[in-house]
C-alpha cells in the first residue's frame, strides 16, 4: 500500500528546505537565480516556511515509530539532491512545494478534525481505478 500523504510530507519537507536555503547557497557558489529569488527573497523563503513546516508537522503527528524520522531523513536528502545536484531547476520549487504542502494539508485536514481519511490518501492507485469487466453478450438458446 501507498501512503501518498507520507510522500508528499516527503516532497513538501524536502521542496520547502531546499526553496528556504536555495538563496544562500546560490551567493555563496555563484550559481544563477530566478528573479524573484534575486530581487524579493521573501516569498521564496515564505512559500519555503510553508512548505517545510507543513512537512515537519505530518512527520511530528506521524510520530518516530511510524514513520517520522522517514520523512525527515528523505526530506533532507531531497532539498540537498534538488539544491546541490539540480541547481537552477531549484526554481521550479516554487511551484512545487507549495501545492504539496496544500495537498498534504487537504488530505491530512480530516483526521485532524476527526473524519474519515479521504481514499485517495491511503489507497493503492489500482483501488481507485473503477474496473469493469466486459460483459459478454449472451447467446441466444436455440
Amino acid at each position: 500500500m501507498i501512503d501518498n500523504l507520507f510522500l508528499l510530507a516527503i516532497a513538501a519537507f524536502g521542496w520547502g528546505l531546499s526553496l528556504t536555503t536555495y538563496r544562500l547557497f546560490a551567493r555563496k557558489n555563484n550559481w544563477p537565480m530566478g528573479s524573484l529569488h534575486a530581487d524579493l527573497p521573501v516569498i521564496p523563503i515564505l512559500l519555503g516556511l510553508f512548505a517545510l513546516t507543513m512537512g515537519l508537522l505530518f512527520a511530528a503527528a506521524r510520530g518516530a515509530y511510524d514513520g517520522g524520522w522517514i520523512i525527515v531523513l528523505c526530506g533532507i536528502l531531497l532539498a540537498i539532491f534538488w539544491t546541490g545536484f539540480l541547481r537552477v531547476g531549484s526554481q521550479i520549487s516554487l511551484f512545487l512545494a507549495p501545492v504539496a504542502a496544500a495537498l498534504l494539508l487537504i488530505g491530512w485536514l480530516p483526521v485532524i478534525l476527526g473524519y474519515e481519511q479521504p481514499r485517495w490518501a491511503h489507497a493503492r492507485p489500482a483501488d481507485l481505478v473503477k474496473r469493469t469487466d466486459p460483459v459478454a453478450p449472451a447467446k441466444p438458446d436455440f
